[in-house]
């Protein structure tokens, strides 16, 4: 045999051992990714992405929340009773729902970077517009347009994570652009808070947009592109594709784990503010700002379960992170504001882990049209958190707090109970 043929085929047998090792895979696709192609990871540095990454969180989420803390000062504003007044919660959050399967389907076509930013640029628009609202309903209205362009963000950023991270270290690079979510989402609540008590309502619409313009510069001109992209031919393939995730018993094991976690979240920092501005507490938009404070801790947090996750496993950080946060629920009943916020620490910090775990699970589950897949997982994470907005308002009047953290501890049972049948495999 020819000795340079021999070397040939050595040489090909050597690279597949490499990509195998390093649990990589690289599509071939004409005209696109060649084989052996450079991953962003390598291409623009880890430091340079996980930046991206934290930026583009910090961006999205400095507006879903932010009128939290600014719930019982709208149901004065407006005479609204606590449910019509959480509506500007789970107004975005129902949009969220709703429109990330769609938003899956268009990023297996068209890609992952031109969607996250067209997406945080669109955002700038119904964000300011938000200010002109004349009534509750408006508000309202405009705080849905919000959350239609979240998934855009969202779903594909966790799209990119799965194909551009190596499998080794997914879990800590998911957990990073989890950790910007979490400080985004503090900052928009914070400064919601602080801007209402000068200026008024109208004006926190004004500065977050103003915020959000920024970061989607920022992104734009920091994320690097997509090296492992595989478009799918058509609409069509991806909508056949979502058909197949719909019999993946390991994603939907993950969806519902999703649901669960989201559920909680909203339904303890959205009812907590009317138990705090209430007797004994009597606390002002400032103050209960100031108490978001804990999803600082969180986020500090948050990388290290992504190195649980990368060390322990899925299934293992979801059951502890999930007892963790019904430990911290049921901490918030005893009525003394210090002992309170250690509650909301642990139970941000659980949720947090939750997710951290659930949204890089969905990766590794879907074997192919992952932004379909985490789309999916979106749409049924922001249900959840959707119901969780809903559900303790009709309780409200009858069981108060009480309710609200019977039913959070209740989801945290369930979440438990799944991660520990459903994902034994993972």
């Amino acid at each position: 045999m020819c000795p340079s043929l021999e070397a040939g085929r050595n040489f090909k047998k050597e690279t597949r051992i490499v990509s195998a090792t390093n649990a990589v895979l690289v599509p071939v696709l004409p005209g696109s990714t060649r084989e052996g192609a450079v991953p962003a990871v390598e291409a623009k540095g880890r430091l340079g992405l996980l930046t991206a990454l934290f930026i583009m969180g910090f961006g999205t989420f400095l507006n879903v929340y932010a009128t939290q803390p600014l719930l019982p000062r709208f149901r004065e504003l407006f005479h609204a009773s606590e449910l019509w007044v959480s509506l500007t919660v789970s107004g975005p959050v129902l949009a969220v729902a709703l429109a990330a399967p769609l938003v899956g389907v268009v990023a297996d076509t068209l890609g992952r970077k031109r969607v996250i930013v067209a997406a945080m640029l669109g955002l700038v628009l119904p964000t300011v517009l938000a200010a002109t609202a004349a009534n509750l309903g408006q508000l309202i209205v405009w705080r849905f347009l919000q959350g239609l362009l979240v998934p855009g963000i969202i779903a594909v950023a966790m799209a990119y994570i799965s194909e551009e991270s190596p499998k080794h270290l997914t879990g800590s690079t998911m957990a990073t652009y989890v950790s910007g979510t979490v400080v985004g989402g503090f900052t928009g609540r914070f400064t919601a808070g602080v801007v209402v008590s000068h200026w008024g309502w109208q004006a926190v619409f004004i500065v977050l947009g103003a915020g959000t313009l920024v970061l989607a510069l920022a992104t734009w001109w920091l994320l690097p592109r997509s090296t492992r992209f595989v478009p799918q031919n058509n609409a069509a393939a991806s909508l056949r594709s979502m058909r197949s995730h719909a019999r993946n018993p390991r994603l939907l094991a993950t969806y519902a784990a999703g649901f669960n976690v989201l559920f909680s979240l909203v339904a303890v920092f959205t009812y907590v503010n009317f138990y705090l501005a209430d007797p004994p507490f009597l606390l002002g938009p400032a103050a209960l700002a100031s108490i978001f404070g804990v999803y600082l801790i969180g986020g500090a947090v948050t990388p290290g379960a992504g190195w649980a996750l990368d060390r322990f496993g899925f299934r293992r950080t979801l059951m502890a992170a999930a007892a963790i946060a019904a430990c911290g629920a049921l901490l918030t009943l005893v009525p003394r504001v210090p002992v309170v916020i250690v509650g909301l620490v642990l139970g941000a910090t659980g949720a947090f882990a939750c997710q951290s775990a659930a949204s890089s699970h969905v990766g590794r589950a879907a074997a192919q049209a992952k932004s379909s897949a985490t789309g999916l997982y979106v749409s049924c994470y922001y249900f959840g958190g959707f119901a969780g907005s809903i559900m303790p308002g009709f309780l409200w009047r009858q069981a108060g707090w009480a309710g609200c953290v019977a039913i959070v501890v209740c989801m945290q049972a369930i979440t438990v109970w799944i991660a520990n049948k459903f994902w034994r495999d993972a």
